[in-house]
């Protein structure tokens, strides 16, 4: 009995932590006066705000939490446990609003004011404090059950909910694009003066599911809910799906607008970059935290052939000059990669750091400013012309970047199913394994640093022609670290993952500007939860699913021998 006791007085106490830490956090979010911010943006007019829905994040981030710890128990268990977690947060942030209301909290935090307990009051004042406390624990409890649910329905819900979430918080910015014409009439069909309307909510929740539905039933093989369909008419369908999404890429900058198609190409460009350093830290688990200064290798050599300034080289073509950038750039990551065989882990890491930083310091030193213009950088560098159709601005070269980074993408895929790319994972799961199963680990890990540097530097070489100008304090540190961040929230070693994670952690916080107080804060507190909730990333391989999400213990290396026996040297 006594072994239980302490096994039942664990699992409560895990319950009382996450509810505790989730409050912490909506406390927090209080304070720092992002709740008080955002009370202002309607998701649903009249029905729920930004404020409440952030609040009623917390709760249910707590019950998911719980439930997935909770995974070998009872449905009910799970359900009650994540109620428990729930309701924590509720009185967590009621706490606050008792303790502010008896003590003027405002001496130490500015942003403790009589509004902010009106809201977290739901207007009531102390009356209001049992509402908060229910609408945590139904919360909790929500997600608490979401998990258990049969992924058939969980997934079109959670795809309807998000959609309609999505749409009422950029509602400006959806509300802009419907301007004119047909779209006039659909804006007036789901929004009203206030925002997104109740009827809009519920006519895009029922779209999205529609959408998850069909896409599962034309996913899935014939079965008791499934339809399935013959290959035939999966290989037409696939191909109509191919046809509107080209479609949609080709009307999207029109429709959308210059701020948005500029947000597209910065998601573009650190797609490129993601897809390079994938291949390093992804791949061949090689952490490098230097990898802007291939992006900057290529965006230079571009300036400086191009040109038509005091600094020019050449006066070349950019088409021409984009595969001299993307070959020097894979050069520089081979001479880079020499001297850092041999270093492992998180020497491996600073290692990387400092060569990036190297980069940055010389194209800023007076020794190479004759050369390459120091701080005041590459001017006067012309836009690309094809055929008589000049990429002048963000609308035109999405294109551009759309192009580039599917072939990238193409190649990228190519190299993962080839030896090389089971060479590179022999790699990352064991290089001593792998080089005993007889992998020339130099020529492997020079080819990762190579080949990664050279799609950061075909990315460099768009980001040159979208600025007109190079400047060395545009390849700080930073960039490398938004890029690891980016694999990373994706999913290690995906590469649809590179291009989520480019959207989740470049284009929102972009079209989140009017919150430009708050970005960094939510951003971060993205992540946190992320990694609580998502470890494996937005769009995981299957191997880091199981690894990390399911639970399964990862496969031994000596398990990939047979994968990896065609990756020796010699083989190619």
């Amino acid at each position: 009995m006594e072994p239980a006791a302490k096994t039942a007085r664990g699992v409560w106490r895990s319950v009382v932590q996450t509810g505790a830490l989730w409050g912490a956090g909506a406390i927090f979010l209080a304070l720092v006066g992002l709740v008080e911010a955002v009370s202002h943006r309607q998701i649903v007019a009249g029905v729920l705000s930004l404020a409440y829905a952030l609040l009623l994040l917390a709760g249910l981030g707590a019950g998911t939490q719980v439930s997935r710890r909770w995974a070998g128990r009872a449905a009910w268990q799970r359900i009650v446990g994540g109620a428990l977690a729930g309701a924590l947060v509720g009185v967590a942030v009621e706490l606050l609003v008792v303790i502010g209301r008896s003590v003027n909290l405002r001496i130490m935090l500015i942003n403790a004011s009589p509004p902010l307990y009106e809201i977290l009051s739901f207007g009531r004042g102390l009356g209001g404090v049992p509402l908060m406390m229910l609408a945590q624990t139904g919360a909790g409890a929500i997600g608490a059950a979401a998990p258990l649910l049969p992924p058939w329905f969980r997934r079109p819900v959670i795809a309807g909910l998000s959609m309609a979430f999505v749409i009422g918080l950029f509602q400006d910015l959806v509300q802009l694009m419907l301007q004119s014409g047909v779209r006039a009439g659909l804006r007036s069909l789901l929004f009203t003066g206030d925002g997104l309307a109740l009827h809009g909510a519920v006519l895009l929740f029922v779209f999205a599911a529609g959408l998850s539905v069909l896409r599962a039933r034309y996913r899935a093989p014939a079965g008791r809910w499934a339809v399935g369909l013959p290959p035939q008419r999966r290989r037409v369908l696939r191909w109509i799906t191919m046809g509107a999404v080209v479609a949609a890429i080709l009307i999207l900058p029109w429709v959308a607008g210059l701020f948005i198609s500029q947000v597209l190409v910065l998601v573009g460009l650190y797609t490129l970059m993601g897809l390079g350093l994938n291949l390093e830290v992804g791949f061949a688990g090689l952490l490098d935290l230097g990898f802007v200064a291939f992006f900057a290798i290529g965006a230079y050599t571009v300036g400086l052939l191009t040109t038509t300034g005091p600094l020019a080289v050449a006066h070349l073509a950019w088409w021409t000059v984009v595969p001299i950038a993307t070959v020097v750039s894979l050069i520089a990551g081979v001479f880079f990669g020499l001297p850092i065989l041999r270093i492992r882990g998180d020497y491996l890491a600073i290692a990387t750091l400092g060569f990036g930083e190297i980069i940055r310091l010389l194209v800023l030193s007076d020794f190479l400013r004759p050369w390459l213009g120091g701080s005041q950088g590459v001017l006067g560098i012309p836009r690309p012309v094809l055929v008589g159709l000049e990429f002048r601005g963000p609308q035109q070269l999405i294109y551009l970047t759309v192009v580039a980074s599917a072939l990238v993408a193409f190649v990228a895929a190519r190299l993962r199913d080839s030896r090389l790319g089971r060479a590179w994972m022999a790699v990352r799961e064991d290089e001593d394994v792998a080089e005993a199963l007889g992998i020339n680990t130099v020529n492997v890990k020079l080819l990762a640093y190579g080949i990664g540097g050279a799609f950061a530097g075909v990315s460099g070489a768009i980001f040159a022609v979208m600025l007109g100008s190079v400047f060395p304090h545009s390849f700080n540190v930073l960039i490398s670290i938004n890029v690891l961040a980016l694999i990373i929230v994706g999913g290690m070693g995906s590469l649809p993952g590179v291009m989520v994670g480019s959207l989740a952690l470049v284009g929102l916080p972009e079209l989140l500007r009017e919150f430009s107080d708050f970005r960094f804060l939510v951003y971060g507190a993205v992540l946190i939860v992320m990694m609580q909730l998502r470890p494996e990333g937005l769009w995981p391989t299957a191997v880091a699913r199981r690894e990390l999400h399911d639970g399964a213990q990862a496969p031994a290396v000596p398990g990939h021998a047979v994968e990896l026996a065609g990756a020796k040297e010699g083989d190619g």
